[in-house]
């Protein structure tokens, strides 16, 4: 039965226009993992000032961004190109092992690592990028042939980032010039590149971006969706996300970002994923980060319990040195991070959003739930030794439990058919300061 079962699923193909793409069914496996870890990597690393966007900053748009222009002056000699930076970008540090051991041990489910951004450089050999890559400059090395290894080998999923637009290819430009009426970038650059990246590595995400200046008939956009999820080597776990040309985010392709950072106020009815930064000013490294500028832990975990119960998964990005460090601040933020998941993982991972996703009664509280168990996250310490929820709808057999404590919990009813009062214990001090409640056999 098995085998006729997925002879069935896998025997419908999906025609490259919208209607069908929208269709397919995500894998599982994401929904699922709620919790991933996004890495901004590249050539921009090297000056590590501003952000990621720094090339664009100094040299593209206009009038430029004077900081960076001084920068440059004070730092650099004069007549100094950005290309100039690869050589630099020396990852001699670069311990693929470390860097998934702290990735697992963050208790993430997947990682997403910067395949090409924006400024062109692809961290691997790519074929259609001669000179502008990893592998022919700077580390001289497979960054995601080697990471994707070491991530693997600890059950996590691998993804990658693929900026579709670069700001300086000629080809790019000149099809720009011509109002995306040709496509010259899009057939010698971009597909060939995405299909190289796909068959050699196999990623389970493609994280796309750089899609907002043209249409997604410009990028090619349904063709090579529909290769990915009819004959691509990862059809049937691929997930994709929603920048795919200008006016998809939020309506087309797979998961929805919508936006950066972008927290919806209501149960959206599609599957979406929060991306943010711990460094909040920036996604790639910067050299003169300050403690006040970066997310701190009850931040993170307030923020990945409010994207959870609200049915999204949680991105969170670091920027490694260009040496290939990821910096011990952030290495502070993940473990933290996964700490805090040992003890209520079990209210996150696999959990769906509950009928009521949050209530104010006693305090803020987050619901998710798994069947008639129900989790509430506790986001502020109650000014009493108990709290009032107003929407369970409690039965003779309920138990309450406070997780990472076995022990069971006095409560009694609000309401003949809804609501209780639960009689906390001494709260324990954790640094997330997010506690979570256990509710079995309630509605």
């Amino acid at each position: 039965m098995k085998i006729k079962r997925k002879e069935s699923q896998t025997s419908a193909r999906f025609t490259p226009d919208w209607e069908s793409l929208d269709a397919r069914p995500l894998p599982s496996w994401y929904d699922e993992a709620k919790l991933g870890i996004f890495i901004h990597w590249g050539v921009f690393s090297v000056p590590g000032f501003g952000s990621e966007w720094f090339w664009w900053h100094w040299q593209g748009q206009q009038p430029p961004d004077q900081s960076c222009v001084n920068y440059m002056t004070k730092n650099y000699p004069p007549g100094f190109s950005y290309p100039e930076f690869a050589p630099q970008f020396h990852a001699q540090f670069f311990d693929p092992e470390e860097w998934a051991d702290i990735f697992k041990a963050s208790g993430a489910k997947y990682v997403v690592l910067t395949a090409k951004h924006h400024e062109g450089f692809t961290n691997w050999g790519s074929p259609s990028s001669w000179n502008w890559n990893s592998v022919d400059t700077g580390p001289h090395r497979d960054l995601v042939g080697d990471l994707g290894e070491a991530v693997r080998s600890r059950s996590l999923h691998y993804g990658l980032y693929n900026s579709l637009y670069e700001w300086f290819h000629p080809l790019y430009l000149n099809d720009k010039k011509n109002g995306f009426k040709t496509q010259e970038f899009v057939l010698h650059k971009l597909l060939p590149e995405i299909y190289n990246m796909v068959v050699r590595y196999r990623p389970e995400v493609i994280w796309s971006d750089g899609d907002w200046e043209a249409p997604d008939t410009y990028w090619n956009s349904t063709e090579l969706l529909a290769w990915l999820y009819n004959d691509s080597p990862v059809k049937d776990t691929i997930v994709t996300n929603d920048r795919w040309g200008a006016g998809c985010a939020c309506k087309h392709g797979g998961y929805y970002n919508c936006e950066d950072k972008y927290t919806p106020g209501k149960l959206p009815k599609h599957k979406w994923e929060k991306c943010t930064s711990v460094d909040t000013l920036s996604w790639g490294y910067r050299r003169n980060m300050k403690m006040k500028e970066l997310m701190d832990l009850p931040t993170i975990i307030e923020d990945l319990v409010q994207t959870v119960a609200l049915g999204g998964n949680y991105l969170l990005n670091v920027g490694p040195t260009p040496d290939g460090m990821i910096p011990a601040v952030f290495e502070e933020r993940l473990r933290s991070v996964g700490a805090w998941l040992e003890i209520n993982g079990e209210a996150i991972y696999a959990s769906k959003p509950w009928r009521v996703q949050t209530e104010n009664s006693t305090v803020p509280v987050w619901y998710t739930s798994k069947g008639t168990t129900v989790y509430v996250f506790i986001t502020t310490k109650p000014p009493k030794p108990a709290v009032q929820l107003l929407e369970p709808k409690t039965s003779p057999s309920t138990k309450v439990t406070l997780l990472g404590d076995p022990t069971s919990l006095s409560w009694s009813p609000v309401h003949p058919d809804a609501g209780l009062t639960v009689l906390l214990p001494e709260l324990p001090y954790i640094p997330a300061q997010v506690w979570t409640l256990k509710l079995e056999d309630v509605q």
